[in-house]
């Protein structure tokens, strides 16, 4: 071997992230509807958001983080299991509560991954992966559960109304009904709170995954009124304030350290909300970069670069894979997802993943798009090409300019077609 290649190896070898010899809490706070724009430390000048401010200030902002679809179940599939929605059966829609499919059992999904490397398991807040026996939390990995497996919207409130509303569970018990919007930010953060504390003295795993600002969106009446963009913005800042209350939990009890804390989005704003995307197009409902690309703040000081804006390319699918080898256990077979953890722990790690394909909606609402790198290819209705690194807001179609991009992702989003969605 040449010294020059030696050399170069033995610089990769010695950079790379040294993990911790007991694999460190994790907190997942997953909201529901929140814009890449919606956040000050994303470029809002209308909202409040010091606490997050302050978490991408001692931790990695990404920029460039994604989700496969802009749409809750789809999303929170993916999220869960490091696999297309598609090869889990739920690809497109979301799950009504009459529904009697979901998350199958035989999916391993993170919380099983933690449970593996000997963690307590945690899941506060919205599910929406299936309510019938062996698709809830508790099936999948989670030691406890406690909130709303559903939307609060009334497509699935009026489901319940003959029984006193939407209930808020406790494990599989009724604990109050009805869900009222209003207060489920401060009921999630309260119980995230009492989960940290019952498990300080041992590793854990907490996904809180938040109602807000999903319509109907709603705030506690300490925060209404006090921002600059109406009740959403209100909303907003009130899940700063939990999260601000959760990484203020963890200082004070010496946890901070331990804890990896990442913050997101399961896709982009809701279109008839006054949330933003900016300055990406689109939102929820589409495969634009607005509906696809969302906040991400991951924070463990020590080990996550502090300060650092991340622009190298990381999808929700490559979670589980990242927290596999966080927690030193074998990840499970035919995943999507890659491991990625070099990017959560190292300032100069580069992205191993350039493909993205995306799909919302069926038959005649169906959209598609496949990214590779700066080349994202919109499919029906029509075809558009985008240069993202030039037009990261898509206004500009390329595609007669790019023949040979146009022809190369079609055969690359046939190809995760076929291997995904089958006849679907």
């Amino acid at each position: 071997m040449n010294r020059p290649l030696l050399s170069l190896l033995l610089v990769h070898f010695f950079v790379l992230p040294v993990l911790p010899a007991v694999p460190p809490n994790v907190i997942l706070i997953n909201c529901d509807d929140l814009g890449y724009g919606d956040l000050a430390c994303y470029g809002a000048k209308d909202l409040r958001t010091p606490n997050l401010d302050r978490m991408a200030a001692e931790g990695t902002r990404f920029t460039d983080f994604s989700v496969t679809s802009a749409l809750c179940t789809p999303s929170r599939a993916a999220l869960m299991t490091g696999r297309y929605p598609g090869r889990v059966g739920l690809a497109t829609g979301v799950l009504r509560p009459v529904a009697q499919n979901g998350l199958a059992g035989s999916e391993t999904t993170m919380a099983e991954i933690f449970k593996a490397a000997g963690h307590a398991t945690g899941c506060i807040g919205k599910w929406h992966l299936g309510f019938v026996s062996g698709m809830r939390p508790m099936d999948q990995g989670f030691d406890s559960y406690y909130g709303v497996l559903h939307n609060l919207d009334h497509f699935e409130t009026d489901h319940f109304k003959d029984q006193g509303g939407m209930p808020v569970l406790r494990g599989d018990m009724v604990e109050k009904r009805p869900a009222v919007p209003a207060e489920m930010t401060g009921l999630y953060t309260d119980e995230a709170l009492k989960f940290i504390e019952q498990h300080r003295d041992r590793p854990f795993f907490l996904y809180l995954g938040h109602a807000m600002p999903h319509l109907p969106f709603d705030a506690s009446p300490k925060f209404k009124g006090r921002s600059g963009r109406g009740l959403y913005g209100d909303v907003v800042e009130e899940l700063d304030d939990s999260t601000g209350r959760i990484l203020k939990r963890l200082r004070s009890l010496a946890l901070a350290e331990k804890t990896l804390v990442l913050f997101t989005s399961d896709n982009g704003p809701e279109r008839k909300t006054p949330g933003t995307a900016a300055p990406f197009s689109g939102g929820k409902h589409s495969v634009y970069e607005g509906g696809l690309r969302v906040p991400c703040i991951a924070w463990w000081p020590g080990h996550v670069p502090a300060g650092h804006v991340c622009r190298e390319m990381l999808t929700t699918l490559d979670l589980l894979p990242s927290f596999a080898r966080l927690c030193q256990v074998p990840a499970p077979k035919g995943l999507d997802g890659i491991d990625q953890l070099d990017l959560l722990l190292d300032a100069a790690a580069r992205s191993r993943r350039s493909t993205l394909f995306s799909l919302y909606g069926h038959r005649e609402r169906r959209l598609e798009s496949m990214r590779d790198g700066r080349w994202k290819l919109h499919l029906p209705p029509g075809t558009k090409l985008f240069d993202l690194q030039a037009d990261p807001g898509e206004t500009r179609d390329v595609s007669g300019s790019h023949p040979e991009e146009v022809a190369r992702l079609k055969e690359a989003a046939a190809r995760i077609r076929r291997e995904t969605l089958g006849g679907l």
